[in-house]
């Protein structure tokens, strides 16, 4: 999503809207300053201009939706532009191609880029497959029901559904029935959640170390992320480690768990004929998404580049009242970063022909000592600036206590002369007795 002034030059919003249509379609309201603040049009025929060059690159409105918006105590005319990804590139009017990376519009450049763009367009969607010939699972269904009474508009079921493309000539599409759909697994028996818990930390679960029956956890996908997570959770508070008073919880962040599983529902491959598994182990959890990374997405470049391999589904499923998604590209940076805020170790993500495993450990990083003391050896000399850095630590002081705790154990010493911001610290060199 994003918002543009009224101001806006055509030319400029034709990249915009090349953008959104290249990568996995999106909303444009132009109208609204990046501070939020309402400026609408004055009137409707203020954005001929704009319209005009929407409607050269959209002949046929089948993947791009035009409306007016008004609000209550606000002025003039919003501009909603909603876009879908389309088959085919789009074009902005200074002839190049855009697409969406962040927040930013980037252009494609050069004809191997172009054509890369032209094969990942040509990539088919199976959420967009057609299910059967009745609708009538989806469009009367409780969670579509919940779903359209949560909008502003409270819109009908099937005219909302039909004009968000997961419907058509009376039969739902894949994404339809996996968001809406009563009972999803009854068309798609693998398109479901399974969680295990084994009570090892060995490469391998076996039945002797289950601790429980495996659990499928099935549903609408968005009421099923959400059970995954909270079975996931329960499991995990029941393994027990060492801790300084005897026997605590392992813990892991929530956030962690969430994003992973988020992604791995929201991202698989749904004609894959496996469920998303979930291995809980002593020291790790081991999250599988079926269906290789999509398009140019690597597990070297996947914290930096996004790719929907089902747009359809990521797109609704964050305008639900509790979206699983709400920070959309930035789940597994999301994860990363609370692994790191308890000092675990990093989580690892590998690829394979049958999918994508994600595993988060519960491991903790080397003490602040240890990691300076290793740095020190390798580097002869270290500061509070570059100690807080390899230790993953925000606090200058808590960095200086560290210091003062080596030091008294006669660990390091400050290098002489050295002082204020320039402070720094060596090993400690034990002279050895002349006696």
């Amino acid at each position: 999503m994003d918002l543009k002034s009224a101001r806006i030059q055509p030319a400029k919003l034709s990249q915009a809207i090349s953008a959104f249509a290249n990568t996995d379609g999106g909303e444009l309201y132009i109208g609204i300053e990046d501070d939020k603040a309402w400026k609408g049009f004055e009137k409707q025929e203020e954005a001929n201009g704009l319209t005009s060059v929407i409607f050269d690159m959209f002949p046929v409105q089948d993947y791009l939706h035009a409306s007016f918006l008004t609000g209550e105590g606000q002025h003039g005319y919003v501009l909603k532009l909603e876009i879908f990804r389309t088959p085919d590139v789009k074009f902005a009017t200074n002839g190049n191609a855009y697409t969406r990376f962040g927040a930013q519009n980037r252009k494609v450049a050069g004809s191997d880029a172009i054509m890369r763009l032209k094969y990942t367009k040509g990539v088919h969607s199976f959420e967009d497959e057609l299910v059967n010939d009745s609708i009538e699972d989806v469009v009367n269904s409780l969670a579509i029901l919940e779903f359209s009474l949560s909008l502003p508009t409270e819109p009908e079921p099937i005219e909302w559904l039909k004009k968000q493309k997961l419907i058509s000539g009376g039969r739902a599409n894949v994404a339809a029935y996996m968001l809406f759909g009563e009972e999803p697994q009854i068309e798609f028996p693998k398109a479901a959640v399974k969680i295990y818990r084994y009570k090892t930390a060995a490469p391998e679960g076996t039945r002797d170390t289950l601790a429980f029956d495996p659990k499928t956890i099935d549903g609408p996908l968005v009421s099923m992320i959400s059970e995954a997570v909270k079975t996931t959770k329960e499991a995990v508070q029941d393994i027990p480690k060492i801790g300084a008073v005897g026997l605590e919880s392992v813990v892991y962040p929530e956030e962690a768990i969430h994003e992973v599983l988020t992604n791995a529902v929201l991202h698989r491959d749904y004609s894959a004929k496996d469920e998303v598994h979930i291995r809980i182990f002593d020291n790790r959890i081991e999250i599988f998404s079926p269906g290789k990374l999509p398009g140019y997405v690597t597990p070297q470049n996947i914290l930096k580049e996004r790719f929907a391999r089902n747009p359809k589904m990521v797109r609704i499923a964050n305008k639900f009242p509790n979206a699983p998604n709400k920070d959309i590209g930035e789940g597994l940076n999301t994860t990363f970063e609370k692994m790191r805020e308890l000092k675990l170790r990093d989580p690892v993500i590998a690829e394979s022909e049958a999918g994508v495993t994600v595993t988060l450990f519960h491991e903790l990083l080397a003490s602040p000592e240890e990691i300076i003391s290793k740095y020190l050896v390798e580097h002869g000399e270290i500061n509070n600036s570059k100690a807080r850095e390899i230790c993953r630590e925000g606090s200058e002081n808590k960095i200086k206590r560290v210091f003062e705790r080596m030091m008294g154990s006669e660990i390091i010493e400050r290098i002489p002369g050295k002082r204020g911001r320039a402070t720094s610290y060596r090993l400690k060199v034990i002279e050895a007795d002349e006696s």
